[in-house]
């Protein structure tokens, strides 16, 4: 079974670092314990783009106060790489490089020895092209050094009473758009617009996937629940309308994260 000496162990392998820190429960865990084995020669840094969904640096930055981790906000211009724009299989490879690139540059200014990522065990088994920017960049994984999964990540972090502990996923925004198609900063905030509405009305694992002037709402299996045998879909329909979709469907399957590479065969609840 996994420790937190372990994980205490593989950070404290590094004199001083930068972490990769978006405020989601995995980079959490690894601000809060490099925080705590490296003290004043550690930064969380968080990248702020168009991709990145409106709140989330707020959360990040309250998370980083929570844990006692100096934070920084930097900013990235991923939408600048014609492979990310392109929005191929390997669009996250372009993404991270981007932003390797400015840690490193970072940590080179500063005097920072190395770059902390969130990546956990259960990551490496998906397709995550970002990792061979992590590999180019000689990022470090803590969580994999010290074998932690998904589950232990979360257990070690509610025990630790991170507040992120169970904040559900939230990959950057360009992953509501199929393979394929171009991602442009108009895509971006109108999903960013529909997705903040329907927090608005208090769903709290969601994706706005964008079909063109379409989208398709998926939800948490808690959200789905709630909507079942009610009139709660036309508020959704109308909140993801009213971001600039012509036509909105509604998953009848429960949101599972990492399943958007197109446009799957499944059960759909439209509404017109």
């Amino acid at each position: 079974m996994t420790s937190l000496a372990e994980l205490e162990a593989a950070i404290g392998a590094s004199p001083s670092a930068v972490v990769a820190f978006s405020g989601g429960v995995d980079s959490s865990l690894v601000a809060a314990i490099a925080a705590r084995v490296l003290g004043d020669r550690v930064l969380a840094v968080t990248a702020v783009s168009p991709s990145f969904a409106t709140g989330e640096l707020d959360g990040a930055r309250s998370v980083a106060a929570a844990v006692g981790i100096a934070h920084r906000a930097i900013t990235t211009d991923e939408l600048s790489r014609e492979g990310y724009r392109r929005n191929g299989r390997d669009r996250c490879y372009h993404c991270k490089s981007e932003l390797y690139d400015r840690l490193a540059a970072l940590a080179s200014a500063e005097g920072f020895a190395t770059t902390f990522s969130g990546t956990n065990v259960d990551d490496l088994g998906d397709w995550r092209p970002g990792l061979r920017a992590a590999e180019e960049h000689d990022v470090r994984h803590p969580l994999v050094e010290a074998g932690f999964r998904k589950a232990d990540v979360r257990r070690v972090a509610i025990d630790l009473g991170i507040p992120s502990a169970e904040k559900p996923a939230m990959p950057c925004l360009a992953s509501r758009v199929p393979h394929g198609t171009p991602v442009e900063p108009a895509v971006l905030a109108q999903i960013d617009r529909a997705e903040r509405a329907l927090r608005d009305l208090d769903y709290r694992e969601l994706r706005v996937r964008h079909l063109g002037t379409a989208a398709r709402v998926e939800l948490g299996r808690d959200d789905l629940a709630r909507i079942m045998g009610t009139e709660d879909r036309t508020e959704i329909v109308r909140a993801v309308e009213a971001a600039g979709y012509e036509r909105v469907e509604i998953d009848d399957e429960p949101l599972r994260s990492g399943s958007f590479a197109g446009v799957r065969a499944i059960p759909l609840s439209i509404i017109r």
